[in-house]
């Protein structure tokens, strides 16, 4: 089971990196594209975390290890980040009127839908990861908010914003309901992901 668990987990870290390069490539030929744009995205960088999550884990199954304490809370964090760019995509972004011509498919289908999906379940199903505390939400909530300051400062000084909903043009209130909205489901996300720590459905 622990061979066939480390395969997974080595397929989604390939499926992530193969995806953002995929789509990257595509960005560059854009008109809008700027690098640091694309990588201001909370999909990409949700992704990066989940990837790099599973490639630690990897590391220290080859040495025969289970997670510590902070890789776990890394991984569980990962998992909240992981699971709000699946659920934030599809249900508000998933038929925004979006410029689409330079999104790849079959990318776009691995960062929002496919991994957001296995990451949860890897979280739920596998033993291999310490238990967690509620106290260790407010970390998980640590680099959203982070990321939410920089791009409302960006979206204020020079109007990019990654996503319509957090578009200042709408109205400050608006975008702090949204905001807020984001920031309660990440806290509900981080309790259930707290929670999901405490079982062990599948040992390894």
């Amino acid at each position: 089971m622990r061979t066939l668990v480390n395969a997974l987990r080595l397929i989604a870290v390939i499926a992530v990196v193969a995806a953002i390069v995929a789509q990257f490539i595509r960005s560059v030929g854009s008109p809008t594209y700027a690098f640091f744009n694309f990588f201001g995205y909370f999909t990409i960088q949700s992704n990066v975390f989940i990837a790099a999550a599973f490639a630690i884990t990897l590391v220290a199954a080859a040495r025969r290890k289970r997670d510590g304490l902070g890789v776990s809370v890394f991984r569980g964090a990962a998992t909240v980040y992981i699971a709000t760019t699946g659920i934030v995509y599809n249900t508000l972004l998933v038929n925004a009127a979006l410029d689409n011509s330079f999104t790849v498919q079959w990318s776009n289908d691995v960062l929002h839908k496919i991994l957001p999906v296995y990451a949860v379940l890897d979280w739920l199903l596998f033993s291999d990861r310490a238990k967690l505390l509620l106290r260790h939400v407010w970390w998980f909530l640590l680099y959203p908010a982070v990321w939410l300051v920089v791009i409302l400062i960006r979206g204020a000084t020079d109007g990019w914003v990654p996503y319509p909903f957090l578009d200042p043009a709408q109205g400050y209130g608006v975008v702090a309901l949204y905001s807020l909205g984001v920031a309660v489901f990440i806290a509900l996300m981080g309790v259930l992901v707290v929670g999901m720590s405490r079982l062990r459905l599948v040992k390894l």
